[in-house]
């Protein structure tokens, strides 16, 4: 009876360790769907939309204008002096750069366009960031957004950073503060950092879901926001 009783406590043991290990999980979230369901998103998205068809017709306007210069100066060209020419040529050159200028300025990289996506949906952006670490707490060592481009970590457990463990065993000393980036160690015996002492969880199969965001060092946990 009372080995009975022992296997039976050990058996417990083993399936308290093994339902700890599995506390520590990783899941998603498809930040594409969430956003689609948030009332504030949608009216976002509208603002952008109009604003968008705003600027584009000013754009449209002057290529309009544009080609109604150059079709008439065209037609007269046969009338005109060479200064004349050269004059009105160069009237019609300037407001093609124009155009291509409020172009590049409205929709171009950084441009207006962007920027105004930036302060309508930032907002919206930051609120699911710290919706997904909330949902996290201490159940998940890290959250991947499937809705971007390459699953993307948004939520990663510093605990579980092995960074530092790399550098060593690169025989690298990590120099968190900064000031020693590359030092290479010479016969110093540095103590295992706390991450070395963690359990490290991976996904089933081994595999870890691609991203191409980093946890940040050096802080509490933190959502990594994608680029």
């Amino acid at each position: 009876m009372t080995r009975s009783i022992l296997r039976t406590a050990l058996l417990a043991a083993g399936c308290t360790a093994v339902m700890a290990l599995h506390a520590q999980r990783i899941a998603f979230v498809d930040s594409k769907y969430i956003l689609e369901q948030m009332p504030d998103y949608q009216a976002a998205q509208k603002e952008l939309d109009r604003q968008s068809a705003q600027w584009q017709k000013e754009i449209d306007d002057r290529w309009a204008q544009i080609k109604r210069l150059r079709d008439a100066f065209n037609a007269e060209a046969i009338l005109l002096t060479e200064e004349m020419k050269r004059s009105r040529q160069e009237d019609i050159d300037k407001k093609e750069q124009e155009a291509r200028d409020m172009q590049k300025k409205r929709f171009g990289v950084g441009g207006d366009l962007f920027k105004k996506r930036q302060e309508l949906v930032q907002p919206i952006q930051d609120r699911i960031f710290q919706a997904v670490k909330e949902v996290a707490g201490t159940s998940y060592i890290a959250v991947f957004d499937i809705g971007g481009q390459g699953n993307n970590v948004l939520y990663a457990s510093e605990k579980y950073d092995k960074s530092d463990s790399v550098l060593r065993k690169l025989g690298i000393k990590p120099g968190k503060d900064g000031t020693n980036p590359g030092n290479v160690r010479g016969n110093e015996d540095d103590e295992p950092d706390d991450n070395d002492q963690q359990q490290h969880v991976t996904p089933k199969g081994g595999a870890t879901p691609g991203g191409n965001t980093t946890t940040p060092r050096g802080g509490s946990d933190t959502p990594v926001k994608p680029k």
